[in-house]
């Protein structure tokens, strides 16, 4: 119990057990945060495992969606980058994924998914992330 593990290669770290009462995650000082500005549709660079990205409040019209890439110097073709929403969404249909995945970077798509002439999303959302590593070989 309480051992670190470390993967040389990638940097990432797990202090402690593995239990149903401990989880498995980054360590304290891992993360990072960043707010998007200008658009929905404006690139943010956030180099770290997991984090939180703030978004602009810029309205995102029903059935609408924006697409923003994430530069991080930490993910690698291979890895599995996963996203949620934390907080401040405006809109009860709104949802993030990401999109797609390349060396340094990834791309997260945030859809209104209300009906026509149904609710704008104008809220500033964070978007809570976590880099899984993974490899193909």
């Amino acid at each position: 119990m309480g051992e670190r593990v470390e993967n040389k290669r990638s940097g990432a770290r797990f202090d402690g057990p593995v239990s149903s009462k401990v989880g498995i995650g980054y360590a304290v000082g891992d993360g990072a945060a960043v707010t998007q500005i200008t658009s929905r549709a404006t690139g943010v660079t956030i180099n770290a495992l997991s984090g939180a990205i703030t978004t602009d409040s810029t309205s995102l019209a029903a059935e609408a969606s924006a697409v923003f890439v994430v530069t991080n110097n930490k993910v690698a073709i291979g890895d599995v980058p996963v996203v949620s929403i934390r907080s401040g969404m405006v809109a009860l249909n709104t949802r993030v994924t990401v999109t797609a995945v390349a060396a340094g970077s990834f791309s997260i798509t945030v859809v209104n998914g209300n009906v026509a002439a149904g609710t704008a999303e104008t809220g500033a959302i964070i978007i809570n992330f976590a880099v899984i590593k993974g490899s193909s070989t």
